[in-house]
């Protein structure tokens, strides 16, 4: 028997057999000064047929000069490297090509993340949070399919802009879009508003982002620091101390008045409350008022914090009628049962547009769904949410 992995040995032979090589494989640059975990990275990346490591290098300015020679789709970038840290690669790769999707590779530290942060807003597409030891980076099994994922799901969606990198050095020819995210896109049809959100503000404002998202965040927050005193419940798929230094970035860029939320506090108009990392953050009702509750229970669309599980709870809190909601950039489809519930509970949803998503998974799927009531480029999405939110009743 076998899968699109490959042929599947006997039971007791110890040597598997190959997978199959895509004729069409994501092809990926690894920077990083230590020449260990290149080789762990690499034989990662290329335990999947669909992706291919075509250039492994250790520091920023080799990968310029290589990105240079070679037709890439995805980096995955060090931040931390000698002659070019990673910080300082980025625009220095994307003025060598302008839609090469970025990785970054950061260790789980308040400083690792606060650069991340810094690194997202410089133009890296995502961030993958490395394992502190080589021992551990070679046999962390969720690293892998983490890396994995997001490498194929960056890969595939350049390739639908059609963003094959060129070098300027000479002319490469194009690779059609791998065949593991060939995709006929559906038809997305606009759900009316309802009369009752019509007729009165929302009482909260629900988002929900993936890949991509600190940058959308960013861009859609900035218009909300003035008129907007909705509370607002943001759930990023972050890792624990990424979501402390995203709401200490919200605050600063976007002047909101945002922070981690904490297990029973209450929920108060005017504040912005970010999901902390590994948690879920729900909604519930003690003592005749609505405050946050956070929990361990098992992950959802295979994140902790997800997007479902907040919705849901929000609708149960404030009924579907006042809720906007709203899904940006993401992989998977993490949103897409939740938002269902609170549309046909009453409540309002839009979402990102395809060209404007790092990747058009998680917005993809409410739209596709026929439950958004607009579907809009990333910059007009902050003016609609304050125009909905600041509306006469």
């Amino acid at each position: 028997m076998s899968d699109r992995f490959g042929s599947r040995p006997p039971l007791g032979t110890s040597t598997a057999a190959p997978a199959p090589a895509s004729a069409d494989p994501v092809r990926v640059m690894v920077v990083d000064d230590s020449a260990v975990i290149r080789g762990l990275l690499t034989r990662a990346l290329e335990g999947d047929s669909d992706i291919r490591v075509v250039a492994s290098v250790g520091d920023g300015q080799m990968a310029v000069n290589s990105l240079q020679r070679n037709s890439i789709d995805v980096i995955v970038l060090d931040i931390e490297m000698p002659v070019m840290d990673g910080l300082t690669a980025i625009p220095k790769l994307l003025a060598v090509a302008p839609q090469v999707k970025i990785i970054m590779a950061s260790t789980l530290t308040l400083r690792g993340a606060d650069v991340s942060m810094r690194c997202l807003s410089a133009g890296a597409a995502d961030y993958i949070p490395k394992p502190t030891s080589t021992r551990e980076l070679g046999g962390a099994e969720d690293f892998k399919r983490e890396l994995v994922s997001k490498v194929k799901a960056l890969g595939a969606a350049a390739r639908r802009a059609g963003s094959r990198t060129r070098g300027e050095l000479r002319p490469l020819t194009p690779i059609a879009t791998p065949s593991f995210a060939k995709r006929e896109p559906g038809p997305v049809t606009l759900r009316p508003v309802t009369a009752t959100a019509v007729q009165a503000k929302p009482d909260i404002i629900a988002i929900g982002s993936s890949t991509g998202g600190p940058q959308a965040l960013f861009e859609v927050l900035s218009h909300l620091k003035t008129g907007v005193t909705q509370p607002i419940l943001i759930t990023q798929h972050m890792p624990a101390t990424f979501t402390t230094i995203l709401a200490e970035h919200i605050t600063r860029q976007c002047g909101l008045n945002a922070q981690e939320a904490k297990d029973g506090e209450p929920i108060v108009n005017g504040r912005c409350y970010i999901a902390p990392g590994d948690f879920h953050m729900l909604v519930a009702q003690r003592g005749g008022a609505n405050v946050i509750s956070l929990t361990k229970d098992p992950p959802e669309n295979f994140c902790r914090p997800a997007v479902d599980p907040m919705m849901r709870s929000i609708l149960r809190a404030y009924g579907g009628r006042k809720i906007l909601a709203c899904i940006l950039t993401g992989m998977g489809q993490d949103g897409l049962k939740g938002c269902t519930d609170v549309v046909n509970g009453g409540g309002t949803l839009i979402a990102q547009d395809e060209p404007t998503s790092v990747v058009w998974g998680m917005p993809g799927a409410v739209a596709q769904a026929g439950i958004c009531s607009a579907v809009l480029p990333l910059k007009e999405i902050g003016p609609y949410i304050r125009k909905f939110a600041t509306r006469a009743a």
